[in-house]
């Protein structure tokens, strides 16, 4: 017997290692394919979730409108780019010599040859699949290029450089310059991938002796390369044009945008002509297909670089050092002019009214008094400091939230329109008791009610003075649907109207429940779209919970700028979206901007830090679709139903070309404005974004004499918010009547500050209500250059230094309370400004802030009193008045740091004047005043009783006692 151990023999049985049985085969096969399914799912989930979406809303046209245009520019420009590499692959192949040279070179690529020769044609497709995919998802990504070019109508002005309409620059001149950069792409690619196969067949030599390529070779890259040089010739004809909209560095300003001195002598005629050269290049490279020799075309080619160093780099460098900086102001002139007016129209700042304004005024005080309650309605209550008052006063649950800045709007009482500060009651998920996937997106779903708060008065301790509040919601708005789906802190989805019951509020009695009776959302009952959502939402509970049912929908996208942009992705988006009661619903307003950046001559600017201020905050930024522009128009007013989420876009610019074309883009999507509801206008307002976008414009372009403008002497800057240092000052929404208006309208306020210095320099009010004839219009008070007004900062260093209010803010901070300075409001009045901040205080153990305070500056004058009225009777030296306007105290006319002794009779006179208030007081019931004037009353006898005996008297408060200690 053999030995098993040793020799050929195996030692024990016999393994067979063969194919894999038919039953692991069909396995491993099943599970390929249930891999390849999943895959492909997956993919469809987001594309199906997203059709459902918008189909919810009723903008399913916008969705299929995008997709064929991506999918028609895709396969297009794939196309195009696969073909054309895979041609110029192919006719290279062809065109290869029949016979290698024998080298050591071609012996060492003969290798690569015949281990390629096999897989030629998969090689092929491959390579020409993965250009023409990457190529057609680039050509992808321009569809709203494509859609303006198509779409493009014309704006009825012509740049003043080439005469042509401005659509052009905006519309059409972009589309060009992609189709020049993929033919250039094309052009490269084709040249890169023929000079490869040429090389690899022998067509092109390296180190071989003789001649480096062969006449086939050179024929086919030199028509490569001709392509090339003319499309260069095509980008220096179109550059020329390009001039008009090239940013750049010039002493005037930081945000140049269109042609020079040196653009328009030098840069242009240097572009036609190198256009001109580039033509004759490129016909020399295509007459090398009969001549067979390259050197010709290298020869023309050198002079064509030689040319762009010369004519396009160095002549114009020539020009500006020997023509432009000896004289710059002069040959620059009639440039800055263009771009100015080109700027001021882009802005829509053209109409902007400046005025000449002193500063000081010559008044007197009884009159500074008087127009003091007649010029604005002074907005005590600062939206961006009481948020948490409101969240303590009327959060009710834990489970609710309000924004961090609340909104300024207005709402009419007893006829009256009212400055008023709201938000809504949002649900806060953070807050909820129990947290779990049942109680996050089933239970707690929607926020309830509105809240309220007159903006020019607060209640006795401070806090504000609700004119609609707590749940259910009651007050001055009247019925309205409360609950809240859709809100600017809402980012999770929730599923409503199935089985689950939601809670809808909890009052004394207990939670009330309630089932969503809206069609908003997707329907979940579909097992297709639950496990579309499933994937989708990386949650397989949605697949499976039985809290899903029959009626079951999903809520998601539920802030209204992403609801907003998705519906109209061409539209720029305000960074403040503001709630209103409209029509018995609470409708998120949104503003929306269209924008280009192709305005010739128009300076461009950045959307994203243009609009930054003290406010700003990841959830009130701008959302730009392109954040570099040079035209702006608040074209669109859109609202989003809270409780249906339905969304509605409005024309509000009816004039804008860029609106224009995207309604032809997407027809139906835009409702004319005349569909705007009078309730819902009366609620409109002129935007924050637009309006910081235009005042960072204006602090050079409110000149208009081009020889200001260079100089720089009249610049302006945006001052630091005071109370947030290194930001800059927010605009205010505040009723005011400006110098030359009849009455109080509805504005957007602000300041600026000379360049580099503290004190004011400017300032600048928009009408900013809808109803309004006037709305839009800008209006600027331009002070005198050497004006010693102080700017915002200065105020806020004078209220910080003024020895009784700083003992005064000391002594309430010494009691452990914290002090918070509201919005330092600017008002002109009678030829001076007039400077009111209202101070809050957080008393110890008080989580929240109450107005104690208010100072007020007039000129040198300085008060700090613990109201209004009191601090504008002490500023203007007027005795106080009662609700009606009627003077009730004693006359403070002769209020000085050392009052003068008061006379006998003067004291009687105080007496029976506080008396006679008294009576008015107790006959209205109003026992606060009542008391007041008593001790008034009193004051004015110990007065009288002092003067008699030669005594000093009262005489009146001093500035900045004030009383309460927060």
């Amino acid at each position: 017997m053999p030995d098993r151990g040793s020799g050929g023999g195996p030692s024990g049985p016999r393994i067979r290692v063969g194919r894999p049985s038919r039953r692991a085969r069909t396995l491993l096969m099943t599970a390929g394919v249930l891999a390849v399914l999943a895959m492909l799912f997956v993919m469809f989930s987001g594309f199906w979730t997203d059709w459902l979406w918008y189909r919810s809303v009723d903008y399913s046209s916008v969705f299929t409108k995008t997709l064929w245009t991506k999918i028609g520019l895709f396969a297009v420009f794939g196309l195009l780019m696969a073909t054309a590499v895979g041609l110029n692959i192919w006719l290279a192949h062809r065109l290869r010599p029949p016979l290698s040279a024998m080298s050591l070179e071609q012996q060492s690529l003969d290798r690569y040859r015949m281990g390629l020769a096999p897989y030629k044609k998969w090689v092929l497709l491959g390579v020409t699949a993965l250009v023409g995919l990457i190529s057609g998802a680039s050509a992808a990504g321009q569809w709203r290029t494509w859609l303006m070019w198509v779409n493009g109508v014309s704006f009825g002005t012509k740049d003043p450089q080439f005469h042509k309409d401005v659509s052009f620059f905006a519309f059409d001149l972009p589309f060009y310059r992609f189709l020049l950069s993929f033919g250039f792409a094309a052009a490269i690619l084709s040249l890169l991938a023929a000079a490869l196969v040429h090389y690899l067949y022998g067509g092109l030599r390296v180190t071989t002796p003789g001649a480096r390529a062969t006449a086939q070779a050179t024929g086919h890259l030199s028509v490569l390369l001709g392509i090339f040089v003319a499309l260069k010739a095509v980008a220096y004809w179109l550059d020329r044009y390009g001039l008009a909209v090239k940013s750049g560095d010039f002493k005037a300003t930081d945000n140049w945008t269109g042609l020079k001195y040196v653009d328009a002598n030098a840069y242009l005629p240097a572009k036609t002509i190198l256009f001109i050269i580039a033509i004759i290049c490129a016909l020399l490279f295509f007459a090398t297909i009969w001549r067979r020799t390259w050197q010709l075309p290298v020869i023309g080619f050198g002079l064509m670089v030689l040319s762009a160093i010369l004519i396009g780099g160095l002549y114009p460098a020539l020009v500006q050092k020997f023509q432009v900086s000896p004289n710059e102001q002069a040959k620059e002139a009639p440039y800055i002019k263009k771009n100015i007016e080109a700027t001021r129209k882009a802005y829509d700042i053209g109409d902007a009214e400046v005025r000449e304004y002193n500063g000081k005024s010559k008044a007197d005080d009884e009159k500074l008094r008087d127009a003091a309650d007649t010029t604005a309605s002074m907005r005590l209550l600062d939206p961006n400091v009481v948020s948490p008052t409101f969240q303590q006063k009327q959060q009710v649950r834990g489970y609710y939230q309000f924004p961090q800045t609340l909104d300024v709007d207005r709402y009419k009482k007893d006829g009256k329109e009212q400055d008023t500060v709201v938000g809504v009651r949002e649900i806060n998920t953070s807050g909820i008791p129990e947290k779990n996937w049942i109680n996050e997106h089933f239970k707690y779903t929607h926020g309830y009610g509105m809240v309220a708060a007159k903006g020019t008065s607060v209640d006795k301790d401070g806090a504000p003075d609700f004119t609609e509040k707590d749940l259910p919601p009651k007050g001055d708005k009247g019925t309205y649907e409360g609950r809240i789906y859709y809100g600017e802190n809402t980012n999770q989805y929730a599923i409503v109207g199935g089985p689950q019951k939601e809670l809808d509020y909890a009052d004394n009695q207990g939670e009330k429940t309630y089932t969503y009776k809206g069609d908003s959302g997707v329907d979940l009952s579909n097992p297709v779209n639950r496990a579309a959502y499933a994937v989708n939402f990386n949650e397989p509970q949605i697949l499976y919970s039985g809290a899903i049912g029959k009626g079951s929908r999903i809520l998601y996208n539920r802030t209204p700028k992403e609801r907003v942009e998705a519906v109209a992705p061409w539209l720029t988006i305000d960074g403040d979206p503001y709630p209103a009661v409209v029509d018995g619903r609470i409708k998120w307003i949104v503003d929306a901007y269209t924008t280009s950046n192709g305005y010739p001559y128009a300076s461009r600017t950045t959307l994203g830090s243009t609009t930054e201020d003290s406010l700003t905050d990841g959830q009130r930024a701008v959302v730009a679709q392109q954040n570099r522009v040079n035209y702006i128009r608040n074209s669109v007013k859109a609202t989003v139903d809270a409780y249906s989420g339905d969304v509605q876009l409005y024309q509000w610019d009816k004039k804008d070309p860029v609106l224009k074309t995207w309604m032809k883009a997407f027809p139906g999507t835009v409702k004319a404005k005349s569909a705007i509801s009078g309730d819902l206008m009366d609620h409109l307002r002129y935007p924050q974004d637009l309006f910081k976008v235009q005042r960072n414009l204006l602090q050079t372009y409110h000149v208009t004499s081009p020889s200001q403008f260079y100089s720089g002497s009249e610049r302006w800057q945006i001052p630091d918010d005071p109370t947030h240092k290194g930001n800059a000052v927010p605009p205010y929404y505040l009723s005011l009547k400006m110098p030359g208006q009849k009455g109080q309208q509805f504005q957007l306020t602000t300041t600026f500050n000379p360049n580099k210095r503290e004190t004011l320099g400017a300032f600048m009010a928009v009408d900013a209500d809808a109803r309004s004839d006037e709305y839009g219009k800008i209006r600027i008070l331009r002070l005198p250059p050497n004006t010693g007004v102080a700017g915002p900062s200065q105020v806020q260093s004078k209220f910080n230094s003024e020895p009784d209010i700083a003992e005064t803010i000391n002594r309430i901070r010494r009691g452990d309370s914290e002090v918070e300075y509201g919005n330092l409001l600017t008002v002109p009045l009678e030829g001076g400004l007039l400077y009111v901040e209202p101070v809050y205080v957080r008393g110890a153990g008080v989580n929240y802030p109450r107005m104690q305070k208010v100072l007020v500056t007039y000129g040198e004058r300085v008060a700090f009193k613990d109201s209004l009225d009191e601090a504008l009777n002490e500023v203007f030296n007027t005795p106080d008045r009662d609700e009606g306007g009627e003077r009730t105290g004693p006359g403070d006319k002769e209020k000085e740091k050392n009052p003068p002794n008061a006379t006998v009779e003067q004291a009687l006179k105080d007496a029976q004047s506080a008396y006679d208030a008294g009576q008015k007081a107790l006959e209205k019931g109003d026992w606060e005043e009542y008391g007041k004037q008593q001790k008034a009353l009193e004051d004015a006898l110990r007065d009288a009783s002092e003067a008699e005996q030669g005594g000093g008297g009262k005489g009146g408060s001093g500035s900045g006692s004030g009383s309460g200690d927060g």
